[in-house]
């Protein structure tokens, strides 16, 4: 039989998306952990907590256009020295991504893609510190816009660092 429909009419080819694309394709929890080492006994500490967090993102290019990124939480409790827990969430998704320019699909990587996993990672940071048997910890929103603009000043101050670093090597060359 022929791809033809028997219908008589014309086969449709398949449309070829026009402009830029943007698809949440899956998102889930790539790693997830959570430790107590001190249980039972920090439950009976008196003080106050001292909470750090780290916040981590990961791109990798799984296809032409798609994307794996990752938004990694590590929250750290301490009362009195003491370690009370250690909450830790992988966050990824895969992103399609294309038809923009490169700027602009860096910018979605770096800001609209965490931005769409932090939620995700955040729940799951607070379920596993309340199944702990810990307080919940409300987290704040995080601007990833900001965050955005400080990596790419980074990367520019990078760049003139390795400039001047090409520059000096060629000079010292030039001058041996």
């Amino acid at each position: 039989m022929s791809d033809e429909n028997l219908n008589g009419s014309v086969p449709a080819t398949e449309a070829q998306p026009q402009g830029p694309i943007f698809n949440v394709e899956k998102l889930y929890v790539k790693d997830l952990s959570f430790e107590a080492p001190n249980a039972p006994q920090v439950f009976n500490e008196q003080g106050q907590p001292d909470l750090q967090m780290k916040l981590n993102q990961k791109v990798q290019r799984l296809a032409e256009a798609a994307f794996e990124v990752s938004l990694s939480i590590t929250l750290t409790c301490t009362i009195n020295g003491k370690t009370a827990y250690l909450a830790e969430v992988e966050q990824a998704g895969v992103f399609g991504l294309g038809g923009m320019e490169p700027q602009i699909m860096d910018a979605m990587l770096g800001i609209q893609c965490p931005n769409l996993l932090y939620p995700y990672a955040s729940a799951a940071v607070s379920q596993l510190i309340t199944n702990g048997g810990f307080p919940p910890f409300p987290m704040q929103p995080i601007n990833f816009d900001a965050l955005y603009g400080e990596t790419l000043r980074q990367r520019a101050e990078q760049l003139a660092q390795g400039g001047e670093n090409a520059l000096e090597h060629a000079e010292a060359a030039g001058n041996a």
